[in-house]
């Protein structure tokens, strides 16, 4: 049975079991709540992928919009799915460092690598994608084939509003650490 992510959960923080605010709580739930939406990409993508190959290879006549659009759906999909993956704690983790610690040294690891390392990455990123996304827009920017699609900025749009959703994360789950380290461990999970 599939699991609801429709709301935080004590369950969906899988190493580190943080402590919720009222105002993380908000945060966490409207990322989920917009990666639920933007996950019925992903069966669209393969409605695509599948009318692809049978227009291909039973009509022999592929698409060049069908390609490309498979590439954005992929694309946008992908990038939306960063931060609430983020938010579950499913996301890709190196624990070597971090493995035998104490559970409050866990807690500080936590922290300077969301300083040091994340938001610096997720600002640097956003700092360079809103020209990247403006240029695109000014220009009406669309495909080099002659039978692409138009309106390119609308997926390079999504690297500036997916960036944004994972600074959210950052900062709430940041938010979450320095509440845990503050006040401990919440009791009413």
């Amino acid at each position: 049975m599939a699991k609801d992510f429709s709301t935080v959960d004590a369950s969906l923080d899988k190493k580190l079991q943080l402590r919720h605010l009222p105002f993380t709580k908000t945060i966490d739930n409207f990322v989920l709540k917009v990666g639920e939406v933007f996950n019925w990409l992903w069966v669209i993508l393969v409605a695509v992928i599948i009318l692809n190959v049978v227009l291909r290879y039973v009509f022999k006549s592929g698409m060049i919009e069908l390609e490309e659009l498979q590439w954005h759906l992929y694309c946008i999909g992908w990038l939306v799915g960063l931060s609430s993956t983020y938010i579950v704690d499913s996301h890709v983790r190196v624990d070597v460092l971090s493995d035998r610690l104490s559970f409050k040294k866990k807690l500080w690891f936590e922290f300077f690598g969301i300083i040091l390392l994340f938001l610096p990455f997720i600002i640097l990123v956003l700092y360079y994608s809103v020209p990247f996304f403006e240029l695109s827009w000014t220009t009406n920017e669309r495909s080099t084939s002659a039978n692409g699609l138009p309106a390119r900025w609308l997926v390079k749009g999504f690297l500036v509003i997916s960036f944004f959703l994972l600074l959210m994360a950052g900062i709430s789950r940041m938010t979450r650490v320095l509440a845990t380290i503050r006040f401990g461990l919440d009791k009413r999970k």
